[in-house]
């Protein structure tokens, strides 16, 4: 079930209210219908209700800091105190690019003038390859080759497709 695609302008206001950018091919999927049902987000509900998707892979990765010790080597040493740790993985995460969701704990990398990146299984440091492309997530293929490398969340990821 779907429903009308959204609009250019409904489009630019999610993006502002969020603070993030769709990616041109999933911009794209949701003008030209708008999938409703089980794990789909409701781009048309508003920001109360969209906020805490957009937010929870992040959240997940602050979860795995505070709770688990979880520290990538690219971030250097970890500081000891907790609070100091999480303020130093807030400000790592900030420069990571934002995922989108697009159905249930599957995501795709933001950014205006980016298409072809990888749909990614999140679930907090449980990353996966959902689909190497959205095109080929929506079609249920494995697409060809190895699917693009997304700064810090790639690095995350523990082999294989899901």
């Amino acid at each position: 079930m779907s429903e009308p695609g959204l609009t250019d302008d409904e489009l630019s206001r999610i993006e502002a209210a969020l603070g993030f950018e769709f990616a041109d091919d999933h911009r794209a999927f949701l003008a030209a219908g708008m999938p409703m049902g089980a794990g789909w987000p409701n781009w048309r509900a508003g920001v109360r209700s969209l906020r805490p998707l957009v937010q929870l892979p992040v959240e997940g990765i602050l979860h795995a800091v505070e709770w688990n010790d979880f520290w990538p080597d690219t971030w250097g040493s970890r500081p000891a105190r907790t609070k100091d740790a999480l303020r130093s993985a807030n400000y790592h995460l900030d420069r990571a690019p934002r995922l989108i969701p697009v159905r249930g704990h599957h995501y795709l990398p933001a950014g205006r003038g980016s298409t072809g990146r990888p749909v990614l299984s999140v679930i907090r440091t449980d990353v996966a390859v959902a689909g190497a492309t959205l095109a080929d997530y929506l079609s249920g293929e494995d697409g060809a080759g190895e699917p693009a490398f997304v700064e810090f969340w790639s690095d995350l990821i523990s082999g294989g497709r899901v």
